[in-house]
């Protein structure tokens, strides 16, 4: 799944959620949320895969040191 697809369906996610609806159809398919729980959770989760593909597969190493004591 491409980046440009996470966005429309985040997109689409929002929309359900705002107009206060929990069904969302995207690539010929419909879910339906049972609560607004869920759909909140969808959203969380796109966001989370959003944000690691716009962060890319590169790691970033953090230097840090330990103190004996």
């Amino acid at each position: 799944m491409t980046l440009d697809d996470l966005k429309s369906r985040h997109s689409a996610l929002l929309v359900a959620r705002y107009s206060g609806t929990r069904s969302v159809s995207y690539d010929g398919k419909t879910v339906t949320y049972g609560t607004d729980a869920e759909l909140a959770a969808a959203i969380s989760d796109i966001e989370r895969r959003i944000a690691k593909a716009e962060r890319g597969t590169g790691r970033i190493l953090r230097p840090y040191t330990v103190k004996d004591l």
